[in-house]
């Protein structure tokens, strides 16, 4: 099970930070990625982690997001700062490792102009 926590209404430059628990004991060994769907369009993947730390970036957030990991909490976090109405979308967590995967239940981010 994932909970995901984090979302909410932001003004154009400001920052959130997501949050993403599993209730998984072999955590550390996946991959983590946050995804975002905008009204009527397609998920998207936004950015991963890989299990030995390795980060990966939508080009519309480089610099502007950071995903990162705490195996000793089972959590995986997004913080982001910058933010820009165009990030206004449902945000959801995955957690996979080639042969699993699990989807976190969405949380809403609004960015206000």
């Amino acid at each position: 099970q994932l909970q995901a926590s984090g979302g909410g209404l932001m003004q154009t430059g400001g920052s959130l930070r997501l949050s993403c628990t599993a209730s998984l004991s072999t955590f550390s060994s996946y991959g983590l990625g946050w995804y975002r769907q905008a009204p009527g369009k397609q998920r998207e993947m936004v950015a991963a982690i890989t299990s030995d730390g390795s980060t990966n970036y939508v080009g519309s957030v480089k610099g502007r997001f950071t995903i990162s990991r705490d195996n000793a909490k089972n959590t995986v976090y997004l913080q982001m700062n910058s933010l820009k109405p165009e990030d206004t979308a449902v945000y959801f967590c995955k957690l996979s490792n080639g042969r699993y995967a699990y989807w976190g239940q969405g949380t809403l981010v609004t960015v206000s102009s």
